[in-house]
């Protein structure tokens, strides 16, 4: 099986997914420790609290990461792009202890060890799995099929 080898514009894509979603999260989490308790039986507080400007910071960086994430998964398997993110609780944990100053126990700093050396693994397997001929005509079919 042939290892694709990833542009420059595609490492690109692959770090905007690794980094907006944790830097939308963080920006979310700040905006929210300075505003009261939020209920769902007051949607106008939650309403209010989206146009605060460290939330809409967040929002903004998770549109962000959907984007990337989806342009990512348009040309490499789900299998290769999801450990992107995982690799994001690495950042997390580094913007929660310093930025956000939170207490972060010795069990999470092993738990973001082991999801990264997971990750390392997996990151050095194919973007894209080869498919059989066979399955890509018959995909190929249906589709003709499905417009006809």
């Amino acid at each position: 099986m042939a290892h694709h080898r990833l542009s420059p514009h595609q490492w690109m894509i692959l770090g905007l997914v690794a980094l907006c979603a944790p830097l939308g999260d963080t920006c979310l989490s700040r905006g929210m420790t300075h505003l009261p308790p939020i209920s769902l039986e007051h949607p106008a507080t939650l309403i209010g609290a989206v146009f605060t400007p460290w939330i809409a910071a967040g929002i903004a960086l998770l549109i962000g990461f959907f984007a990337s994430y989806l342009t990512a998964l348009s040309w490499a398997d789900l299998t290769f792009v999801l450990p992107a993110t995982a690799f994001g609780n690495v950042i997390v944990a580094l913007l929660s202890k310093f930025w956000l100053h939170e207490p972060i126990s010795l069990e999470r700093w092993a738990g973001i060890v082991l999801i990264t050396v997971g990750v390392g693994f997996v990151a050095h397997g194919p973007a894209l799995t080869e498919r059989p001929a066979q399955q890509v005509e018959d995909v190929s079919t249906l589709e003709e099929e499905r417009v006809s």
